[in-house]
């Protein structure tokens, strides 16, 4: 096939060339409208603009960017994705450029906007899904990326991630080993490839265990605990998929006048201030060493270096007073 050109951008779009150019480029002089236009047209056509012109006119965003689906509000209770933040930004000359959208196509449709207007030099890619069209489009734009978390599923991008399913496991037996039989979980998003491994992983480990899936929201930890603690069969341990799920967890308990950890013990995933002043028993890694990872990473595919797939460290059970021996039948 003919490699599209600007001039075929501009016969589709009803423009001329100089204003495709000005679109693609991010400079004034068109609407936004046109713009829009433009942008929407050279993806329908597969436009990618030649590496050379690239070269010749810009060198380098000297940014990268990160884009978070996420409800504004619901984003400053996520102490996980600060850490993450701050660690990238401590391994980067680079600034980063964030943005928090309400859905994936949102945040494909950003991309496209980033890597036309050539405002970021690579991405970081968080929350992976199952399938996700996100790999394909990096690998099309030609847009250096890093996925952040989830072994597997991300093609020939380079990727930082830790083993949730042996993470998972590890919990699972810690509270088997406490004589837990009835165990349920409160899981993230089911369309996220970690959530898939962890809910593999604890129904494999735990038998006949509940999984009620979450958002991650203390809301959502809330009703789920309520729904559990209601059912014919209460649990004895719940695991939670975040520190926010968790606490909202155990202060439903508290308010049902079910003791913890004498009647339900608590488990939350990635420890945090929240877990530490509530004296709840999390899996805990450094997750600001794990940013770093990610930015050294990303900043080495940026540079010309081929993708590679480094493994975290296992998160670390920590012990704290919210999980103790099962209570007696």
């Amino acid at each position: 096939m003919k490699r599209p050109t600007i001039k075929d951008i501009a016969a589709e779009a009803g423009v001329s060339k100089g204003a495709v150019s000005l679109a693609l480029n991010g400079r004034s002089g068109v609407s936004e409208s046109t713009r829009a236009r433009v942008l929407a047209v050279a993806s329908s056509l597969g436009y990618r603009p030649s590496v050379t012109a690239r070269a010749l006119s810009s060198a380098s965003a000297d940014a990268v960017g990160l884009v978070l689906v996420r409800p504004p509000r619901a984003l400053g209770d996520e102490a996980f994705f600060f850490q993450l933040i701050a660690g990238m930004q401590s391994a980067m000359s680079s600034a980063l450029l964030l943005q928090v959208v309400a859905s994936r196509s949102d945040e494909i449709a950003l991309y496209r906007r980033w890597w036309a207007e050539h405002r970021v030099d690579g991405v970081f890619l968080v929350d992976l899904l199952v399938s996700d069209p996100r790999v394909e489009l990096m690998s099309s734009l030609g847009l250096p990326a890093v996925v952040v978390g989830g072994s597997g599923h991300h093609g020939s991008l380079a990727s930082v991630w830790a083993d949730d399913y042996a993470a998972m496991t590890s919990v699972v037996e810690y509270l088997k080993s406490l004589g837990h039989r009835r165990i349920a979980r409160v899981a993230g998003l089911p369309s996220l490839l970690h959530t898939v491994r962890r809910d593999q992983a604890f129904l494999a480990s735990a038998g006949d265990g509940v999984i009620v899936a979450g958002d991650y929201t203390a809301e959502s930890g809330a009703v789920a605990t309520r729904t559990l603690l209601g059912s014919d069969r209460p649990p004895t341990a719940i695991v939670y998929d975040n520190d926010v799920m968790a606490v909202a967890g155990a202060e439903v308990a508290a308010a049902a006048g079910v003791g913890v950890p004498a009647q339900l013990s608590i488990v939350a995933w990635d420890d945090s201030v929240l877990c530490q002043h509530g004296r709840l028993t999390a899996l805990s890694r450094d997750t600001f060493a794990f940013g770093a990872r990610a930015a050294r990473a990303l900043q080495a595919v940026v540079e010309g270096a081929s993708p590679t797939d480094v493994e975290d460290v296992l998160p670390e059970l920590v012990v704290r007073r919210s999980s103790g021996v099962a209570p007696a039948p």
